[in-house]
Order: C-alpha cells, then sequence, then structure tokens
C-alpha cells in the first residue's frame, strides 16, 4: 500500500517585522519510498539577531540531508547525526562572535513504514490528535517560572554538545500531527487547539490556528505545520523489530489450544530456538505455519531481533521474482483481528520438503533431481541479485509442494545488509553444507583466515545436496555440530555410487562441490545454464588434486618418514653389520 499524508501549514510574522520561525516538510523520491517522510519546525532565537538564518539553515539541512543517510541506520541515528553536525557548525559560527547569534529551537518528525520517530530541541511543541483526542508528545526545555518561560534550558547553536529528545510510536490511519511554535499553543488553549483541528482539512486547520492566536493576542511569530495520515506503507523492518520487542512470546502451544482465533492442529518442528506449529482458521479451514520462538528464549533480544528480520525480509521478498518459490509471509491476521503475542505466520503448503521425502523412502532419478535443482537455481538467482544471501540450503529447507513448486524455506540466518550484527558474525549454516572457505580451509589444505558467507556459499550447499540425493552420502562426510570441516580427500565420483548418473551430471556434480572455489560455479546462472546445457556441452570436472594440495603437511610427512626410515638403516648399520 502507499503511503499517503496530507501536509498544510501557516506562518506569520505576527506583530514582529521579521518572521524568525521557519518550517519545512519533504516526501521521498520514489526511489527512497522505504525512508518515509520528513516535517521540521524550527523557532529562531531573537535576542542574537540572527536566530532567523539559524532556523532556516537548521530546518533545510536536516529535510534534505535525511534523505541522503543510509537506509540501513534507524531513523534516530539518522536525525542524530545530523542534527549534531548542525549544531557543531551553528557553534562554531557563534564562537567567532560576541555575543552569540545565531541559535534556534527544532523540532523534527519522520513518518515511515506504520511508525513515527521524534527529534526535539528547545520549545517548539508536537502534539498528535488522534480518535479527537489531542495529546503533547514533546517537553519544553524551557525555565519553569512565569518571568522567565521564553528563557531556553536547551537550543542548536548554544553549546558544543546538544542532547536532543527522541521518542517513537505507532501510525494509525486518521492520525493528525501539529507541530507549533510557542506563538501558536501560547495563547491558543488545548482543547481550542483540539476542536480547530477536527473535521477541516490541515491546510484550513493551519490558518484557524493562526488566526486564533493573533485574535487571543499573540505577539510572537506564528507557526503551524500539520501532517494528517491517509494510508500507511507496509511494516518496515524498525516496526516489526520494534512488536518483536515488545510483544509477549507465546506460551508453550499444544494440539488444541487457540491462539488469536487460530486452532493449533499439529507441532511441526521445534529446534530449541524456534517453534513452527500448523494452525487452522476456524473460519475459513485455511491452514497456516505458525513460527515463533521457543518460550524459553523469550529474554533473548537477539533472538527477538533475528526473527523480525526473517519476517521483514520474507515480505520484502515477496515484491520480487523470487516471490514463487518463497512462502508468502502474512502481516495480518485473518479478519484483520490483532495480535496477542510475536509470531511468523507463512502460508501452508502441501507436499514435503526433499528430506521428508528420502526419509520416506522415496527416490529421485537424475531427470527428476535436474528439474528439482533448475527451480532451486532460479530462485537463489533472483536473492542474490537482490544482495541476500540464504546460508542454509540443504534439502530440509527445500519443499517441493503438490503443485510441484519447489520452495525455499527458512530465512532465519538469511543475510541481506540490514540483519542484527550479532547475526552476521554467527557461522550459521547445517556444518556438513558449508563451504570450505568459512570453515578457513585454502587451497593446498592451508589454514586462512576464516570467510564471510558469500552467494557462492548458497551454490555450494546445492552442490552439496545434489551430491547428497545422487549418492545418499555427502561428499565430504557428515560434520556434526561444534565439529569443524575435513576437506581432506577429493569426492568419489557420483556415478561409482550410483551407475545411473550421467557422466555430464557427474561433473556438475563434482564442479560444485570442488574443494577450490576457483573451480566452482561462481553465479546460480551458470549453474542453471550448464544443467540447460547437460550432455550437449557438458562441463569439465575438476582435476584430482596431489597430495600436497590434500594436506599441506604431506611435505613434513615425508620427510619425517625419509628421516625415519635412513635411522632405521643406521642403527641396522651399527648392530648387525661386519665392522
Amino acid at each position: 500500500m502507499a503511503f499517503e499524508i496530507d501536509i498544510g501549514y501557516a506562518t506569520a510574522a505576527g506583530r514582529k517585522e521579521v518572521n524568525e520561525d521557519f518550517c519545512a516538510a519533504l516526501l521521498p523520491a520514489p526511489s527512497e519510498q522505504d525512508m518515509g517522510c520528513i516535517l521540521a519546525i524550527a523557532d529562531g532565537v531573537s535576542t542574537g539577531g540572527m536566530g532567523k538564518e539559524a532556523a532556516q539553515t537548521s530546518v533545510t539541512s536536516l529535510v534534505r540531508d535525511y534523505f541522503a543517510t543510509p537506509a540501513t541506520w534507524d531513523t534516530t541515528v539518522a536525525l542524530d547525526r545530523i542534527i549534531t553536525a548542525q549544531n557543531s557548525w551553528l557553534c562554531g559560527l557563534n564562537k567567532r562572535r560576541s555575543p552569540t547569534l545565531g541559535l534556534t529551537t527544532l523540532t523534527a518528525l519522520v513518518l515511515k513504514g506504520q511508525s513515527y520517530t521524534l527529534a526535539h530541541v528547545g520549545d517548539t511543541r508536537a502534539y498528535l490528535l488522534r480518535d479527537g483526542l489531542i495529546t503533547q508528545l514533546t517537553h519544553d526545555h524551557a525555565v519553569n517560572h512565569p518571568d522567565f518561560q521564553h528563557q531556553l534550558l536547551r537550543s542548536l547553536g548554544a553549546e558544543d554538545h546538544v542532547v536532543v529528545d527522541y521518542s517513537q510510536g505507532d501510525l494509525q490511519v486518521g492520525d493528525v500531527f501539529m507541530l507549533l511554535s510557542d506563538g501558536v499553543y501560547g495563547h491558543v488553549p488545548l482543547l481550542q487547539l483540539q476542536n480547530l483541528s477536527v473535521n477541516v482539512g490541515v491546510q484550513e486547520a493551519s490558518q484557524r490556528l493562526l488566526d486564533a492566536a493573533l485574535i487571543a493576542g499573540a505577539t510572537d511569530n506564528l507557526t503551524a505545520m500539520l501532517a494528517r495520515v491517509e494510508a500507511l506503507q507496509e511494516a518496515t523492518l524498525q516496526d516489526i523489530n520494534h512488536n518483536a520487542q515488545n510483544l509477549p512470546i507465546p506460551a508453550k502451544l499444544r494440539v488444541g489450544d487457540v491462539i488469536d482465533g487460530l486452532v493449533v492442529t499439529a507441532l511441526v518442528a521445534d529446534s530449541g530456538v524456534n517453534v513452527i506449529h500448523q494452525v487452522r482458521d476456524p473460519n475459513s479451514q485455511t491452514l497456516y505455519a505458525l513460527k515463533t520462538l521457543n518460550p524459553a528464549r523469550a529474554h533473548d533480544k537477539e533472538e527477538r531481533a533475528m526473527l523480525a528480520h526473517e519476517a521483514w525480509l520474507a515480505k520484502h521478498m515477496q515484491a520480487g521474482r523470487a516471490a514463487q518459490h518463497l512462502v508468502h509471509v502474512h502481516d495480518h491476521l485473518p479478519g484483520g483481528k490483532p495480535r496477542s503475542a510475536f509470531y511468523l505466520l507463512y502460508d501452508w503448503h502441501a507436499g514435503g520438503t526433499l528430506q521428508q521425502r528420502v526419509d520416506r523412502g522415496q527416490k529421485y532419478t537424475p531427470v527428476e533431481l535436474v528439474a528439482i535443482l533448475q527451480q532451486a537455481l532460479k530462485a537463489l538467482g533472483a536473492l542474490h541479485r537482490q544482495g541476500v544471501i540464504h546460508r542454509d540450503v540443504k534439502p530440509a529447507n527445500l519443499h517441493v509442494g503438490d503443485d510441484g513448486i519447489l520452495r525455499l524455506l527458512d530465512l532465519g540466518v538469511a543475510l541481506s545488509g540490514r540483519e542484527p550484527e550479532t547475526m552476521r558474525r554467527l557461522h550459521a549454516g547445517t556444518p556438513s553444507y558449508v563451504n570450505p572457505e568459512q570453515w578457513g580451509y585454502a587451497v593446498g589444505g592451508t589454514a586462512a583466515e576464516e570467510e564471510l558467507p558469500s552467494p557462492q556459499s548458497d551454490l555450494y550447499a546445492l552442490g552439496v545436496t545434489l551430491y547428497q540425493m545422487l549418492t545418499g552420502r555427502l561428499p565430504y562426510g557428515d560434520v556434526l555440530p561444534h565439529q569443524t570441516g575435513r576437506f581432506f580427500r577429493d569426492p568419489q565420483s557420483p556415478s561409482r555410487v550410483n551407475p545411473q548418473v550421467p557422466i555430464w551430471l557427474d561433473h556438475i556434480a563434482l564442479k560444485s562441490v570442488a574443494r577450490d572455489q576457483r573451480q566452482r560455479f561462481e553465479t546460480a546462472e551458470e549453474f542453471l545454464l550448464a544443467l540447460e546445457r547437460g550432455a550437449s556441452r557438458p562441463v569439465t570436472a575438476p582435476p584430482a588434486s596431489t597430495l600436497l594440495e590434500r594436506d599441506s603437511a604431506a611435505k613434513w610427512k615425508l620427510g619425517f618418514a625419509i628421516s625415519a626410515l635412513f635411522n632405521l638403516l643406521l642403527i641396522y648399520w651399527l648392530l648387525f653389520l661386519p665392522k
């Protein structure tokens, strides 16, 4: 859904000669929709004589520079960096002047996704009008005394370090935000602010507030900026993470339990970290997969953040080319009911994963496997082009539905560039499917620094899956949890284990799991092309590696063996040969 907002403003010098208030709003460009929109108001301090300039530069730099900050930054971080830089610049100018000239207040509002963020310094104010009731969102940084009520305790440009108040909250359709200077709210009572802004357009309401302040005898500059939320964007990662940290984790669920109107019909999986249940909507009889944290992990903020990232990534990928091969995640419950706890609700697809089908005794022919892998590579290619690395490709995460479509499961450890820092550093994935580089294995068997996952990591894991499905075994043996991968021998050719494997597919399988990453497929498209060409243009299998390539200590072992043999001959000569 498109983000829609109606903005109106009115400003006047009032009974003063110069208007030192300034306000501005900026909507995102089509390529910056995820950044939301920003509004800001400032009231320059007239004592120094350059309050107008300070207010204008502060608001202008904030609304323009906000869209230049990285999208991966939290909104509060982006605002703080810009406001701190502006404060330092004003302080630098003021230190060269005596007395201080350029000071200003500042109140900024960012509407993004389904939440708002406020930044505030000074005595300009922000109000929220929701369901006919008005609430003040900011606290004045001014002396609480009738004789000194306009004397600021905080402002931009006064000191090298400025403390900015930040607050965040949720958005609802119909919310009206009001940014006002003290010339308006100082003369219009709170109830009148509320009544003048109800049931009228925001532009008309802005002008009404100014007129009411002038009638009440306002002598200061007057500025009112109003914004009404007409429609919300899809939830951002920040929104989802906020819910993840604040909503409770469901208690242990059993078959027959009801959560938010959904009936639990089966326990699908419990890894100790995440739990997946099958649930049913009793009204439509539709099945869903409900994924949440194990109750024992309910207090782990990092695990909550990882699950929130999975929800955001799954939703984000639904708009791309990989959507057909991913499971749809639902923002809202059936009937639009609110959630009482934090969990993910996925579509349920009949069928089974490759691991489940093999465990049931189903066997795949090479032709069937090639068709499955082609779908998997198309899905991985689409993910990689959007900068996403799955990190846990394996038979248990490749689901083939009754409709014949392969779907990638479990984006829980996927990398997108927006994941939590602890998750990025996590040595994730199933050990037996992790590529040698992540274990610190280098060409020649030497130890090296462990590399971070890359798109090639997913392709290697898919190659291991292909090898396993063809032969029933892993190319380098099973790696148990808390063990390190071992790559001291070349994998056996699949065709020697399974004579049904054609030579061209044999070569593709060996190439996809080669120990040297330079011999493996570089992209999903290259891997896919090799499968599509098949026997018409077969790829070349990696050459057999030498002993020194497999084991860097081989030369020392050989030297030790020669030395031991020489010493044995010397001992024999000393003891048994005639002197």
